[in-house]
């Protein structure tokens, strides 16, 4: 008797496991899936023809300078908490365009490895010094 209710009790341990597995798995792609759809909701709201962030210094936590580009003109501009104030207007000949590299070529498998390369370094390193220690 004592048997029988061990066995069944495994079974629904088992399956409700599973269940959660998979409810798991399903709110991970949901989310995949919605963080896919925001990000270029708000990539396509972005973007526009006349305006452009081309680059942003932070002074402070709450103080910035940006180079937007409003139409044709080039403008500097302060950005604080409560204030935006125009500092001058730049040539499109003064202003140099920030490259940043293409997201689409960043492997994670590449980054990966580099960490793990570090981790060993870092690992190898304590060795070292534990072992001049013991000397």
């Amino acid at each position: 008797m004592l048997l029988a209710l061990t066995n069944t009790g495994g079974i629904n341990s088992v399956a409700r496991l599973l269940t959660v597995f998979v409810i798991f798995l399903l709110v991970l792609g949901l989310t995949y899936l919605t963080t896919r759809f925001i990000g270029g909701y708000q990539k396509g709201k972005l973007t526009t023809a006349n305006f452009e962030v081309i680059d942003t210094f932070r002074l402070n936590q709450s103080k910035y300078l940006q180079i937007i580009r409003a139409g044709e003109k080039y403008l500097v501009i302060a950005v604080c908490k409560d204030t935006v104030t125009v500092l001058c207007e730049l040539d499109e000949s003064e202003v140099v365009r920030p490259t940043y590299g293409d997201a689409s070529d960043v492997r994670f498998d590449e980054i990966f490895a580099k960490a793990k390369g570090m981790l060993k370094k870092s690992q190898e390193k304590e060795s070292d010094e534990n072992d001049a220690k013991e000397e």
